[in-house]
C-alpha cells in the first residue's frame, strides 16, 4: 500500500522533555491505520504532529511525497487534513444544527450515519454526552470530505453498535484515516487489511497488519497460561 502520510524519524519536546524518539511510520491512502498505546505512549503527540498542531523538534511530515514538516496547521486544513481531537472537538456553544452547518450546509450525509443526532439538533453541543458529542465531531469531519482524517479515540463513549458502525465508516471512506487507540478495537476483526503502530514512551515498538498482531498477542497468552500440575 502506498503511503499517504508519513512521518520520518520525528522528534517532538514538551519543554525540557522529548516525547517522540526519532518515531517513523506510514499510513496508506486510502485506508485506515491505528496508533496503539497507553496513555503518554505518543500516540496524540503523533497526531498533532501530522496536523500541524505542534511542531517538530527534529525529521519530517511528509504527505503525498512532499515535505510538509513547515506548513503550518491552516494550510494543512485547507489542503484537505482534519483533526478530531479527543477533547473540545465540537463547538459548544452552537447548537448539534450549527455545527454541522459549519461543515456543509446539508448534514443529510451526517445524519444518516448518525440518526441519534436527529433528536438533539437544536441543542448546544456543550450539553450533550460524551458520546453524542464524539458522533457529532465525526459528522462533521465526515462533511468535510478530508483527505486526511486524524482521529483520538473516535469510539470514546458510545456504545458497541454505534462503535461498530463508526469504524465501518471510517475504513470506507476515500481518504487515508488515521486513529489513535488504547487498544485495537475487536470491530476490526475480519476487515480488509488495517495498519498498526505500536507505541511505547515515544517510539514504535511494532508496525504492520493487525492480524500479525492478533496473531502475536494470542502467542504471548498460550506462553504465559499454566501448565498441567504433575501428579503426585
Amino acid at each position: 500500500m502506498t503511503p499517504a502520510l508519513e512521518l520520518r524519524h520525528a522528534r517532538v519536546r514538551y519543554g525540557p522533555l522529548e516525547a517522540l524518539h526519532g518515531v517513523t511510520l506510514a499510513a496508506p491512502g486510502p485506508g485506515l491505520t491505528v496508533m496503539l498505546g497507553r496513555n503518554g505512549s505518543g500516540r496524540t503527540t503523533v497526531l498533532r504532529a501530522l496536523a500541524g498542531a505542534l511542531p517538530l523538534s527534529g525529521g519530517a511530515v511528509i504527505w503525498d511525497g512532499v515535505d510538509v514538516t513547515r506548513v503550518p496547521a491552516f494550510e494543512r486544513a485547507r489542503r484537505g487534513l482534519c483533526l478530531v481531537p479527543e477533547r473540545q472537538a465540537v463547538f459548544a456553544s452552537l447548537t448539534v444544527r450549527e455545527n454541522l452547518e459549519l461543515a456543509a450546509p446539508a448534514p443529510d450525509i451526517a445524519l444518516d450515519a448518525y440518526p441519534q443526532l436527529v433528536p438533539l439538533l437544536a441543542r448546544r453541543a456543550g450539553t450533550l454526552s460524551g458520546g453524542e458529542q464524539r458522533m457529532l465531531a465525526l459528522s462533521r469531519a465526515l462533511l468535510a470530505r478530508a483527505r486526511v482524517v486524524l482521529v483520538d479515540e473516535p469510539a470514546q463513549g458510545m456504545s458497541p453498535t454505534v462503535a461498530a458502525r463508526t469504524y465501518a465508516l471510517l475504513a470506507s471512506l476515500d481518504a487515508c484515516v488515521v486513529v489513535a487507540e488504547q487498544r485495537l478495537p475487536p470491530v476490526l476483526r475480519g476487515r480488509a487489511p488495517v495498519v498498526v503502530h505500536e507505541l511505547r514512551r515515544g517510539a514504535v515498538v511494532f508496525s504492520g497488519e493487525a492480524g500479525e498482531l492478533w496473531t502475536r498477542e494470542a502467542a504471548a497468552r498460550t506462553r504465559r497460561r499454566p501448565g498441567p500440575r504433575p501428579s503426585r
